[in-house]
């Protein structure tokens, strides 16, 4: 992952979801109506001021000082911590507070369905031909062949574990999920962690899709009542052995350097900080699979700037732009040909530990999408929407 210095300082309902759109996929999408949205084809003069919001590592002075000085648009960043956060910024003053967003998978599809963000013609950025081929028109961000935006950083959600005090290294979700191991209870409750967000019930989901064969899980974002249920019961199963829930980065960090937390679903931001104070961690691939996100900056579709969040939008599509993101906030590139500067900086890390440029690496990841009422298959409109999977994580979390 990455060392210290480049790492370092890092509901709104939506069961409207199901009623505007079926399935973003498929819906007439940004509130477009039957003709579909309009599309903006061309960067005006910029304003001056551009107002975002970011996951906290994403709007660094190294790169955001020189797009000030390229553009004449001051930055100013408002960052959020969850994509529930950042959906109800985003909505603020009617979406007329903020420019854009760096939205994740389990964000974008809200929305746009809700006509939040604008449809971008991505015909007007030049780099955007070396994005790898799984993020030129991914579901997440485009429907119906329209793009709502253009791709950043994406990543894993891995398991991490404390090399000292889990042992053998984990190989399966099992660590986190049973309360048996081996015929033994296990010996890591109480110092569990996971991810603090309704979607974190796909990865109990993508767990059981490997263990309970009979549910029929085929995407662990499309599930009947059955299939949440079941997702629903094993995390409850696993709440009394959480140390604690985490959202903010920096409470799982805290937790590995205390102790207080051994193992548990982790980003690589969370590692690499870790082991730039000498906590000893390390992480893996289960073999039932990992859930993991890819991130989009979306314009609002009433951003007071707009000049300026489509050049902004260009700027973070460059190669080295995205090269010195991937290097500090240990995510990979979206642009594949940041790999050759990727690689000339941190060697074999580049291949091993980003996957920068690795197509099959990213396809073997289960991306955050929104899920919806519709199954996107012939189930029909049998699956539980977003405003459902809240409703069971709250009562999973008893808050």
């Amino acid at each position: 992952m990455r060392d210290g210095p480049r790492a370092l300082a890092l509901l709104a309902t939506v069961a409207l979801l199901a009623a505007a759109c079926g399935r973003a996929e498929e819906a007439p999408a940004g509130g477009g109506g039957t003709q579909g949205p309009e599309v903006i084809s061309e960067i005006g003069p910029t304003e001056g001021e551009l107002s975002l919001i970011a996951w906290p590592g994403y709007t660094e002075k190294g790169w955001v000082k020189p797009f000030e000085q390229e553009t004449g648009c001051k930055v100013t960043v408002k960052y959020g911590n969850t994509s529930d956060e950042m959906v109800n910024l985003m909505r603020q003053g009617g979406g007329t507070l903020y420019d854009g967003v760096s939205a994740s998978g389990d964000a974008t599809n809200r929305l746009i369905a809700a006509g939040d963000v604008a449809a971008i013609d991505i015909g007007m950025f030049e780099d955007y031909d070396q994005v790898m081929q799984a993020l030129q028109a991914p579901p997440h961000n485009t429907v119906n062949g329209v793009h709502y935006g253009v791709p950043y950083m994406w990543g894993p959600n891995f398991l991490m574990y404390n090399t000292e005090e889990v042992k053998p290294a984990p190989t399966s979700w099992d660590v986190v999920f049973e309360p048996e191991l081996d015929g033994q209870p296990n010996p890591y409750a109480g110092r569990i962690t996971a991810y603090d967000s309704p979607i974190y019930i796909a990865d109990a989901a993508l767990y059981l899709k490997a263990h309970r064969p009979e549910l029929g899980i085929t995407d662990p974002y499309e599930l009947t009542q059955e299939q949440l249920d079941a997702a629903v019961d094993l995390l409850a199963q696993q709440a009394p052995m959480i140390s604690k829930y985490w959202a903010i980065y920096t409470d799982e960090i805290d937790g590995f350097k205390s102790g207080d937390m051994v193992v548990g679903t982790a980003w690589p931001v969370n590692q690499s900080l870790l082991l730039a104070d000498d906590v000893p961690v390390a992480s893996v691939f289960p073999e039932e699979g990992m859930t993991g996100w890819a991130d989009t900056w979306m314009m609002s579709a009433n951003a007071p700037h707009p000049n300026c969040m489509l050049r902004w939008m260009e700027y973070t599509l460059r190669a080295d732009v995205q090269t010195q993101v991937a290097e500090f906030y240990g995510a990979t590139p979206s642009n594949a040909a940041s790999c050759e500067q990727l690689r000339a900086d941190l060697g074999k890390e580049a291949d091993e530990v980003y996957h920068c440029g690795d197509e099959d690496y990213l396809s073997s990841l289960a991306l955050w999408k929104t899920p919806l009422a519709d199954c996107g298959d012939d189930r029909g409109q049998a699956c539980m929407d977003y405003s459902v999977w809240t409703q069971k994580w709250t009562e999973i979390r008893g808050a």
